[in-house]
């Protein structure tokens, strides 16, 4: 983690202990960076899971099989290691996550494939299978440690540690979800260099908690992007233990069950943001909105076709109210558009309506709106009923530095 604490970063909250859920930390080395890099999660008997992953198909061993074993519906253990994605590493990287696995299954007597493994960090390196069966004995008889230590050590580039929380009342049980995640840089939809975790103690079938966590990444995970660039490992994954008591969620129809989902797409929006906040370099953190667009679909590629232009984000990093830009980066979509009906605004202010500039266009208070920290940009189409909202930052010489330095 990063000494230099992005001027975006929010205290980490605080997040209730969740029944049948034990986080450990330990140290493997990996790097030589002299912190904790092995974050173990125990799971109570009868946690269910469900999860979603990256669509980069150059993706790791660790979302291969994370991907396959989901599908069973089943968790007892998380291993998380920081510092070395284990991507690109061939059979290698695969036998090293299998050790994992089995050195965990042993240790809790189950099966292989209720361990889930992620990785995150460099690309090309096989995991080292001493410096990983080292950091796993250390991590079993750890103590306990706090969410915050767990989301500090599955960090990498991140400049803070991030969580979320959120309750929601199941028939007369009140269960309750904390969430940790990691994510600065190669950050976009389907989905980003981020790995998130849901730990919750309500009691929720498989199915249905794949079908909650399902429809908050389509709103949340996948309408962030800091740089465009999606990455070889990014895993979100959610675990029910079960322990708050209430009847089992099967179904929308199940009483509850809303109230269930609605809490999963707020602690997911609440993770999605704090990653934009701290893109790597990011001073603003920024919300596209994009209306009257010819359907929802379609508004949401507008809307990463802004979010994603160097032109836009490097203007609001100078603070520069250039429409201009926006108006480019709305015609390169590849969606329906027509320029005679297109409006752009900034900060709820327009400086565009239906194709020309406001004749009493005033640029000062944009450019008051574009010192601040959090910008909003506004496009109407002028099209239809499509609506959509994507999250990014600006791109500043400090993405640069970082990343041209990653390696060393």
């Amino acid at each position: 983690m990063s000494d230099a604490v992005s001027p975006l970063a929010t205290p980490f909250p605080y997040l209730p202990a969740i029944a049948g859920v034990t986080p450990r930390v330990a140290r493997a080395g990996y790097k030589d960076w002299g912190r904790c890099d092995l974050t173990y999660v125990e799971l109570s008997e009868g946690t269910s899971v469900a999860g979603v992953f990256t669509r980069n198909v150059c993706c790791s061993s660790e979302v291969e099989i994370g991907r396959a074993n989901v599908a069973k519906g089943s968790a007892r253990a998380l291993v998380v290691n920081a510092g070395n994605s284990n991507a690109f590493t061939g059979y290698r990287g695969r036998e090293a996550v299998e050790q994992i696995m089995v050195q965990v299954a042993e240790h809790l007597g189950c099966a292989q494939e209720e361990v889930f493994v992620s990785s995150t960090g460099v690309i090309g390196v096989p995991l080292p299978k001493d410096k990983a069966r080292g950091g796993v004995a250390a991590a079993l008889t750890a103590s306990p440690c706090s969410w915050e230590e767990a989301a500090h050590t599955i960090s990498t580039t991140d400049t803070f540690p991030k969580g979320a929380t959120a309750t929601a009342v199941v028939g007369a049980t009140t269960v309750t979800i904390s969430a940790i995640i990691k994510g600065s840089g190669m950050i976009a939809p389907d989905m980003a260099t981020m790995l998130g975790y849901l730990f919750t103690d309500a009691a929720v079938a498989p199915a249905f908690l794949q079908e909650c966590l399902s429809r908050a990444n389509k709103a949340t995970f996948s309408c962030i992007t800091v740089d465009s660039d999606t990455s070889t490992s990014d895993t979100v994954l959610a675990f029910a233990t079960g322990k708050a008591g209430n009847a089992t969620l099967t179904s929308f129809d199940d009483a509850g069950a809303d109230g269930f989902a609605a809490a999963i797409h707020d602690v997911c929006r609440q993770l999605a943001h704090l990653v934009v906040r701290d893109g790597e370099g990011a001073q603003k953190f920024i919300a596209v909105t994009v209306s009257g667009a010819a359907s929802d679909d379609s508004a949401h590629r507008v809307g990463l076709a802004i979010a994603n232009s160097p032109l836009v984000k490097t203007a609001i990093a100078g603070e520069d109210a250039n429409w201009g830009r926006v108006v480019m980066a709305v015609g390169k979509a590849g969606e329906p558009a027509d320029r005679d009906k297109l409006s752009i605004g900034f900060g709820g202010i327009w400086a565009a309506r239906e194709g020309l500039p406001l004749a009493d266009y005033d640029e000062a208070p944009l450019a008051a709106h574009l010192k601040g920290q959090d910008i909003t940009i506004e496009v109407d189409l002028g099209l239809g009923d499509g609506r959509a909202q994507v999250w990014t930052c600006d791109l500043t010489h400090g993405y640069i530095s970082i990343n041209a330095d990653y390696r060393s």
